[in-house]
């Protein structure tokens, strides 16, 4: 192993303190990556050119939606942390299961609660949930990038031992040098997902046929999260990490299937007026 290793620039996981109260930075970080999402996304349903004409919601209900997504990404991110990576711990911890401060959100599980909030919200409101879906996935980039750094900064989700010139030697993951994979996924999953949907919204009018922004969303996560897992420490003791697979590559196949025929639906839609 190379002697070469960038030192991990230790930073306290609480931000502020103040007596008992402690804010981390881990919360800080999924608040910046809502806060950014709802003004992004109220900035896309404000933009009629982006629509074909008038946009399929308003403002208003774009910020009524803002306490269902919070909840839709915290509880489906836990639930989903809990039932796909770590079921056997917290059935038997089980009142370890609401310490999200903690860290252990699982993105996949995210991703159905925030669906399962896209879609009651739509019913509701009478949207159409691709439409809705899809500025929430134009959006999310910005949460995405935002919970890669908590994670390099909690220390968690590290790369596999690596002798590059950027490796890091990570707190509790012995003393080998490691790729810093949590940067790798911000810079993927936040910054070039990020250009690639503002891309098609912005140049190509993909907000005119419902869902496939949502479709490209699916379809490049999945690709930039199967990627990284091949320079990602596996979750040790997962029965889907069976050679090149792992629980991240495996969850993100079907994604990118549904995102193929969201896209390939949406060409055979006429576009929205």
């Amino acid at each position: 192993m190379s002697v070469f290793a960038i030192p991990y620039p230790v930073i306290d996981p609480i931000a502020i303190q103040i007596g008992p109260v402690a804010v981390r930075w881990y919360g800080i970080a999924y608040m910046a990556g809502i806060l950014c999402g709802w003004l992004y996304g109220r900035y896309l349903v404000s933009q009629q050119r982006l629509w074909g004409g008038k946009s399929p919601m308003t403002v208003s209900q774009a910020d009524d939606f803002l306490l269902w997504i919070t909840l839709g990404i915290v509880v489906g991110g836990r639930l989903g942390f809990v039932l796909f990576y770590e079921p056997s711990y917290f059935w038997q911890n089980p009142s370890q299961i609401p310490a999200v401060w903690q860290g252990g959100m699982s993105f996949h599980g995210g991703l159905i609660g925030v669906a399962v909030a896209v879609y009651l919200f739509s019913r509701i409101k009478g949207i159409n949930p691709l439409s809705l879906g899809d500025v929430a996935s134009a959006s999310t980039p910005f949460g995405l990038f935002f919970g890669r750094i908590a994670n390099f900064i909690n220390s968690e989700v590290v790369g596999r031992e690596s002798d590059v010139p950027w490796a890091t030697v990570f707190p509790g993951a012995g003393d080998n040098p490691r790729h810093p994979s949590q940067l790798y996924e911000a810079a993927l999953e936040g910054i070039v997902l990020f250009i690639i949907l503002r891309v098609a919204t912005h140049r190509y009018l993909a907000l005119t046929r419902p869902g496939t922004v949502f479709g490209l969303f699916l379809i490049f996560y999945g690709i930039f999260r199967s990627l990284v897992e091949f320079v990602r420490e596996p979750h040790a003791g997962h029965p889907m990490d069976v050679g090149i697979f792992t629980p991240g590559i495996v969850y993100s196949i079907p994604m990118i299937l549904v995102g193929a025929w969201l896209i390939w639906r949406a060409r055979r839609q006429p576009v929205a007026a």
